[in-house]
């Protein structure tokens, strides 16, 4: 894990830096081995932590820099300054503290980049869970090492953590010995470290295998007679390590795991089924597991008698109408087998549900790789690339087939396919309802309404994605295309739509992961767009120019089969572990449709003929339960508290005559207000921000609040979802209250207006012990010069690498707090704006007890909103209420004129 190596040589330190950059993952670039001459045999395996048992620093670093628009090598170089005596091999060393390491290293990093690097959120993400955590394929070859007699140590440069506790995520039951450069005061590759771990492991150096992921280390370590292997990727080093050792480190089938206890079937009606559907006499134990990939239909691996196979049932319990269709599965990969399609062959369809419970089908094991993270981690970018083509053309392929020619003319109906779909769907989400969503009841009445002309009928898979398709392990082929389920006759470019799901998902998406946070072009991965015309250009099609109503519906549908797994979730029907977490999923999904449906009307609206605009119509969803929120913000009403006959009409109010008569009343009181106290105490104020008391209250302002709350025009700006009983507010919607802004907004003194990208926030905010470090550089802090601020409110990131919306968390900070630095007021249009003023304001390193976090950790995108949001209304009509004021203002003055 050390970077020592890079001060080496120039020649060492250029060759670690490709390694580190490339994210030393290459799966089919072979390992390189340090060679040793002698033939002990091996009684020890000793493995360096970062870069070969979990992921390396390089990778972390090199995505963080990213995501978090810091220059390309800024901690590589940073972590490189000072050689011996630099910050980072110091903190290796446990010379100096997490915190003193943080701050050298930041100051570092911002030198270097000349810009403001969170060091803290780089610190936070190699230290999560999330990243440190033990490669798999590394804990499997660990046990069965151990399982052969051998021992196993850690031998990494490491660091102690805030706590005082080293850094190491590993079950240390797994190692006889731990050797940590902190706790010796040694790194690697000095020749004492190893000597001290084979020491404690009682043996020679030709006992013993040493795997790292930096050349010097490993030279280091074979000058004194260790065997090395240099890990490029995990796999290629196990592989190379079984070489070593003679025996093998993988023995499970990937991608299974023990059957989980509700999806348990009986093995001995099943191996007598087996025994006589294959023709087999044997005695032998039948082996059974669960494949871990998969919602729908459970799926089991089975090897008896060295034959291996793949089962595939209905889920127990009641089954929605013609969903986990095993039959039709069974049915179109027979048909398939000979049609040029890729498939497992099929064996038997056993409908018998004594046998196992339910139906089920039979099919021979198909080996090979099956990428379950679309973003393909550890190939390069060409490799990628390869794979999207491949999969791109086997979709052709099945687009291709002639239903007659094999047999499945009657698979499906013929023509008005997406009209069906759209039927069957809403059908099935209605069946599996738990809750109501709203952009699930705007789509249901937004799809049916804008179907596009279906070109023409082919094969549709129908789950049509990366993680369904069987890869041959060497080159980009695919093997078999697997998960017919929801297969049919219909529009082909229902299939492009959906394999395309992933570039519009996060990578945090928990059930589907998707890349729409990476970047595509360095990935090698061809984006949405360039796929489907990479499509078109096979099948000879023309592009089509509804693809967003495509995609609206792809994640309508994927939305309703989420929310159906978590229907069977909550009667334990569900094959999966996850199907839990489905039901926070739905509403998340049923959003991103939404986009595109919204997408899809302004294409239609671009495209028609351009009318005389001389009315304009104004229109909001009178249903309440069609509104739509985004995920994580609270919603505000539009539609004021009326009478039926005012609620009726459904219009947005565009004049203030047009309100309810409560608010129109207020209205005209506010109004009111504004000409006796406000507009004429305009001169003084301007006097008093001018004077040398200007950082001081004006008396002027406490007497006009006092005023205000007397005629009840006090916290006008509190929504109706927060104070329902009008406690402490007005009680306006957020349509109503908008006309009070316009009106406010006439003057420059009027109440500010909360104004932020929240997901712009690149301040961090780490956890340590019972407090939150928060660290930052902000600017245009609003009223935090003013002399009563005892409080801010602290927006920062607590995890950067969570989906956008949620890296943003916000603490109460009390501004006595040591370690915020208020630097300067800061003008707009040349106005400090005091008493209260905008200032920059660093917080460096301040530490607040994590009770005041506000609602919880990522849950700032939800807070802001919650201002924000109804905000960028009140701004528009502020301004244009200012607007208002200064053409008021000019016709008064050419008026005076004209008259003198």
């Amino acid at each position: 894990m050390c970077v020592r190596s890079c001060f080496q040589s120039s020649c060492l330190q250029w060759a670690w830096r490709t390694a580190f950059l490339k994210h030393i993952q290459r799966r089919h670039q072979g390992s390189h081995r340090w060679t040793h001459l002698g033939g002990s045999t091996y009684r020890a395996v000793i493995f360096d932590m970062g870069g070969v048992l979990i992921p390396s620093p390089g990778r972390v670093a090199a995505e963080w820099e990213v995501q978090n628009r810091i220059p390309s090598g800024t901690i590589l170089k940073a972590l490189m300054e000072g050689g011996e005596n630099g910050p980072w091999m110091r903190f290796m060393r446990a010379e100096i503290t997490a915190e003193g390491f943080l701050r050298e290293f930041g100051r570092l990093c911002s030198e270097m980049s000349k810009t403001s690097v969170p060091v803290d959120s780089f610190f936070s993400l190699l230290t999560s869970e999330r990243v440190a955590k033990q490669f798999p394929v590394m804990t499997e070859a660990i046990t069965q090492i151990r399982a052969k007699g051998l021992q196993t140590a850690v031998l990494s440069n490491n660091f102690y953590l805030p706590n005082q506790k080293s850094f190491l995520p590993l079950d240390r039951k797994q190692f006889d010995v731990v050797v940590e450069s902190c706790v010796e005061g040694i790194c690697k590759p000095d020749p004492r470290i190893y000597k001290l771990c084979l020491e404690r492991l009682g043996l020679q150096p030709s006992e013993s295998i040493f795997l790292d992921d930096l050349g010097p280390n490993l030279k280091a370590a074979a000058s004194l007679g260790i065997h090395t292997i240099k890990v490029n990727d995990p796999e290629t080093a196990v592989k190379e390590l079984e070489a070593l050792l003679g025996f093998t480190l993988r023995l499970g089938v990937p991608n299974t795991q023990p059957v989980r206890k509700t999806m348990e079937i009986p093995k001995d009606s099943l191996k007598k089924y087996l025994k006589d559907l294959l023709g087999i006499q044997t005695t032998g134990p039948l082996e059974l597991l669960q494949f871990d990939h998969g919602q729908s239909n459970p799926t089991y691996y089975i090897r008896l008698a060295n034959r291996d196979l793949v089962l595939r049932k209905k889920p127990p319990g009641t089954l929605l109408p013609s969903a986990h269709a095993i039959e039709r599965e069974f049915r179109i990969m027979k048909a398939l087998a000979n049609a040029g399609v890729p498939v497992p062959n099929v064996l038997d369809l056993c409908e018998d549900s004594s046998v196992v419970g339910t139906p089920f089908y039979v099919m021979e094991y198909c080996p090979g790789l099956i990428y379950k993270d679309p973003s393909l981690p550890g190939l390069e970018p060409s490799h990628r690339r390869a794979i999207y083509t491949a999969m791109n053309t086997v979709l052709c392929k099945i687009h291709s087939v002639d239903p007659q020619a094999v047999g499945l003319e009657d698979y499906g109906k013929q023509g008005a396919y997406i009209p069906r779909q759209v039927r069957t769907w809403v059908k099935q989400y209605r069946a599996s309802e738990t809750s109501t969503i709203p952009a699930m009841e705007r789509l249901i009445e937004w799809l049916p309404l804008h179907l596009p002309h279906q070109q023409r009928t082919t094969l549709v898979h129908g789950d049509f994605r990366l993680d369904n398709l069987v890869f041959h392990p060497e080159k980009p082929e695919v093997l078999a295309v697997l998960d017919w389920e929801l297969s049919t006759l219909g529009d082909p470019l229902i299939d492009v739509a959906y394999s395309c799901l992933a570039h519009y998902l996060p990578s945090s998406f928990p059930v589907l992961r998707g890349f729409n946070d990476c970047d595509l072009t360095q990935l090698g991965i061809p984006a949405a767009e360039e796929y489907f015309r990479m499509y078109c250009l096979q099948v000879g099609l023309p592009p089509t120019e509804n693809w967003n109503f495509y995609m609206a519906f792809s994640f309508f549908r994927l939305a309703a089969i989420l929310q159906g797994v978590y229907r069977r979730s909550l009667t334990g029907q569900a094959s999966s572990a996850h199907a839990e977490q489905t039901g926070k999923l739905t509403e998340f999904v049923s959003n991103l449709a939404w986009d595109f449906a919204v997408k899809e009307g302004f294409r239609v609206f671009k495209e028609m003929p351009f009318k005389n605009p001389l009315t304009r119509s104004c229109h909001t969803w009178a249903r309440s339960q069609s509104q739509w929120y985004p995920i994580g913000t609270r919603s505000y009403s539009s539609v004021p508290e009326a009478s039926p006959a005012h609620a009726s009409r459904g219009g947005l109010v565009i004049s203030p005559e047009s309100l309810s008569p409560p608010v129109r009343e207020l209205y005209h009181r506010l109004k009111h207000f504004m000409e006796q106290h406000v507009y004429p105490a305009e001169p003084e104020l301007q006097s008093h921000q001018a004077s040398a008391a200007r950082w001081s209250p004006s008396p002027l302002i406490e007497d006009l609040k006092e005023k205000a709350k007397a005629e009840g025009l006090w916290n006008l700006f509190l929504p109706l979802e927060a104070d329902p009983e009008k406690k402490y507010g007005a009680g306006l919607t957020n349509v109503e209250y908008a006309h009070l802004c316009e009106l406010m907004g006439t003057s420059l003194y009027a109440p500010e207006v909360a104004s932020s990208d929240a997901t712009n926030i690149e301040a961090s905010i780490r956890e340590e012990d019972s407090f939150y470090v928060i660290n930052g550089h902000k600017w245009w802090i609003t009223g935090i010069l003013d002399p009563r601020c005892q409080l801010c409110v602290f927006m920062g990131k607590t995890d950067p690498h969570a989906p956008r919306h949620r890296q943003q968390s916000v603490l109460l900070v009390p501004m006595d707090t040591p370690g915020i630095k208020i630097i300067r007021p800061l003008t707009v249009y040349g106005l400090e704006d005091a008493p209260g003023g905008h200032g920059e304001v660093r917080f460096e390193h301040v530490h607040v007890p994590k009770e005041n976090m506000v609602l919880g950790p990522g849950r700032g995108f939800e807070i802001a909103q919650g201002r924000l949001g109804p905000g960028r209304i009140h701004h528009c009509m502020r301004l244009i209420g200012f607007s208002e004021r200064a053409l008021a203002l000019m016709k008064a003055r050419v008026s005076a004129s004209s008259c003198a």
